[in-house]
């Protein structure tokens, strides 16, 4: 069994404790200490302060206790994993259409997160005070592709601050490859609107002009255009916020969703009994909207070197891509191994 870590310093200079303590404790996030503070695990000159405004005078010895992180509630379970990269700090996944990110309603078993939780073991030091992944981004079920996860309170704070960024700060670079209906009238453009839950559906999002609407903004550039007239195109969208169904809802919203995305799409089911019979095979294949994060770019938290991943097409969507190219369908062999 673990024990608790203790962590003794003399104050250098005058100020809150909290913000003496992450100064000095830099592998916790300013967050998780000021939760141990409430917790009564610190102590200056020998006396618990639960306040994490308490002025600390220069000189004053403080001492933090740290108690052992506990199991995290969700099992872990043995699940087919791809790692892209992996070293003491986080963990970049390619992964699968049909992988739920995080335990939920209908969801509590079989996520990315007890996969994470089998796979990284003792390595995960506690996010929170808990041995689990730290989730900063999540994509869609049947969507695929990149993700990175923390595996420490340290990199979880980077992360989730650089997230917080939206890239905007040109740390973070997250690019995905979509086929949409239709071909935008623009070959490359800007989606800037409001997103919010839909009023009418509470399990859709919803442009909105909502003063409760947060921000959101896609790059687009078209790609590929398929048949002529064009039916289909394939469009490389960037991420400049990240909402949830962000690039779903915005290729909806200019007319383009998604092909095979239930959800946004369902418009165009007529659409799809009028096509060539091989390429409404590949449609059909999609267990979801053809949507891959092909590119995640970002800082690491402790290195601050910048990290760049690509992930290639998935087979299912190298087939269809094929169908609309009139070329013979590639035998893929499956990405995901145990």
């Amino acid at each position: 069994m673990s024990l608790p870590e203790s962590i003794a310093l003399v104050a250098e200079t005058t100020g809150r404790l909290d913000r003496i303590l992450a100064d000095a404790v830099t592998t916790m996030s300013r967050a998780r200490l000021q939760a141990l503070i409430a917790e009564g695990m610190v102590n200056v000159d020998a006396i618990v302060v639960r306040d994490s405004n308490f002025r600390v005078k220069l000189g004053q010895q403080v001492n933090l206790t740290v108690p052992p992180a506990v199991e995290a509630k969700p099992q872990a379970q043995r699940i087919p994993l791809v790692i892209v990269y992996e070293d003491r700090d986080v963990v970049v996944i390619d992964k699968p259409v049909g992988l739920v990110v995080h335990p939920g309603a209908g969801n509590e078993n079989g996520t990315l997160v007890n996969a994470l939780i089998a796979h990284c073991g003792d390595s995960l030091s506690g996010i929170g005070g808990v041995k689990r992944p730290g989730i900063v981004h999540r994509i869609d079920k049947d969507t695929s592709g990149l993700l990175v996860v923390a595996k420490n309170d340290a990199a979880h704070a980077s992360l989730s601050e650089q997230f917080q960024a939206h890239g905007r700060d040109g740390r973070l670079q997250r690019e995905y490859i979509a086929f949409v209906w239709g071909v935008p009238e623009k070959p490359a453009g800007t989606i800037s609107t409001g997103i919010e839950r839909s009023t009418a559906n509470r399990q859709k999002m919803a442009v909105s002009r909502s003063a409760t609407a947060r921000e959101a903004v896609t790059h687009y550039r078209v790609e590929e255009r398929y048949k002529t007239p064009p039916i289909a195109s394939l469009i490389k969208c960037t991420l400049e916020t990240g909402r949830t169904h962000q690039i779903r809802v915005h290729l909806a919203h200019i007319g383009h969703p998604l092909l095979g995305d239930p959800t946004y799409g369902s418009g165009f089911k007529s659409s799809l009994q009028k096509l060539e019979t091989n390429i409404k095979t590949g449609i059909n294949a999609l267990k979801g909207q053809a949507l891959h994060a092909a590119v995640l770019g970002f800082e690491h938290p402790r290195t601050g070197k910048n990290l760049r991943f690509e992930s290639a097409l998935p087979p299912v969507l190298v087939r269809l891509r094929e169908h609309f190219l009139d070329k013979q369908p590639t035998e893929t062999k499956a990405r995901y191994v145990t």
